[in-house]
């Protein structure tokens, strides 16, 4: 009489570990595949407004829908490439977005400093003032900036208006920098302080080097948010020859149906290079990281 033997642990065991793999497997295939077809869903929202804006810009078609053009040509850029529609109004939004971002910049790195290597009792309150006024809409504080630029006679002009886009991006520079700064070593500091470095020494040869990323990102933040303000210039500056592209965008827009929807489309495409070229230029400089392995060796 044949007696059944029970199988061993081990197997039983080897069993249950190999058996329920190919349903794990199929279950994270599964979820990687959901998160493919929701990236797919989210980069389609971004990439159809690119495609009609490319579309329409060669497009002979005056139409606000998606569809391929009849025939492509290239007047609408010719119609908008001229001084007072594009050359102008870029120029003007190069200058009030180039010097705004260099003085929010440099005075971000001066104030971020003290902030990030002093200690102080109104450290604490300072900061979430700072943060409080990220948050702060510019729309609430435009009547009485308004009225003041008109009391110190500062209206309809380019440096008054660059002043205040810099003074306005000054919250989110100073806290970003400041976050930035922190994750410099403060053992490199003094060390070079030992060196006989001064203050303004330390700042420019020792952590700057380190948080250029962080300098990068700040620079980058700051010049988009400028580039594309539409409502300060439009508030503070009334001469037409003095109105930023982000303003003379609105020229082509009409309430009767008569929007040129080619020539918007080419002044759009022509209006985001600057940013796009501004991202290529600094973009090897973010992925570096900070180099403080190599600096804290020894």
């Amino acid at each position: 009489m044949a007696v059944a033997t029970p199988p061993r642990a081990g197997t039983a065991r080897h069993v249950d570990a190999v058996g329920p793999r190919p349903s794990r497997r199929r279950r994270s295939r599964l979820g990687r595949t959901a998160v493919d077809l929701v990236l797919l869903a989210v980069s389609l929202t971004y990439v159809l407004p690119l495609l009609w804006m490319v579309l329409a810009s060669v497009s002979d078609l005056n139409t606000f829908r998606l569809k391929w053009p009849d025939s492509l040509t290239f007047d609408n850029f010719d119609a908008v490439l001229n001084v007072d529609t594009t050359y102008r109004p870029m120029l003007n939004s190069l200058l009030l977005c180039g010097f705004g971002t260099l003085i929010t910049v440099v005075v971000s790195v001066l104030a971020a400093y003290p902030l990030s290597r002093y200690r102080s009792r109104l450290r604490r309150p300072f900061l979430y003032t700072i943060l409080f006024s990220t948050g702060l809409p510019i729309t609430a504080v435009m009547i009485p900036v308004y009225s003041m630029f008109v009391q110190v006679n500062l209206i309809d002009s380019m440096p008054g208006t660059t002043l205040f886009l810099a003074a306005a991006a000054l919250p989110f520079g100073i806290w970003l920098m400041k976050s930035f700064m922190d994750g410099v070593p403060l053992v490199l500091e003094e060390a070079a302080r030992i060196d006989g470095a001064n203050t303004m020494q330390v700042l420019w040869r020792v952590i700057l080097p380190l948080m250029r990323p962080g300098v990068t990102v700040v620079t980058i933040f700051t010049f988009i948010g400028m580039w594309g303000n539409f409502f300060v210039p439009f508030i503070l500056l009334l001469s037409p020859e003095k109105l930023p592209a982000s303003v003379s965008v609105f020229t082509f827009l009409s309430a009767h149906d008569q929007t040129q929807y080619g020539q918007l489309s080419a002044f759009s495409l022509i209006y985001s290079l600057p940013v796009v070229m501004l991202y290529l230029l600094l973009s090897r400089k973010l992925g570096g990281g900070f180099a403080l392995g190599g600096a804290l060796k020894g």
